[in-house]
């Protein structure tokens, strides 16, 4: 009964490690997904006042 009582906890602990790497890539991945949206916004804004002035923006 021991022998399935520790395997049960080293699942668990599994799990638990698992979750926690989850929540991680989630936190990262959306992170990312704004960083691209933001960038994606400073590039089409970019193209308008190039269209508007003529100019090209600044490097």
């Amino acid at each position: 009964m021991s022998e399935s009582k520790s395997t049960e906890s080293v699942y668990k602990q599994a799990q638990t490690k698992l979750k926690q790497e989850n929540k991680r890539l989630h936190k990262e991945l959306n992170r990312k997904e704004k960083a691209l949206s933001e960038t994606a916004a400073l590039l089409v804004l970019s193209k308008k006042c190039q269209a508007i002035w003529g100019e090209k923006a600044a490097d």
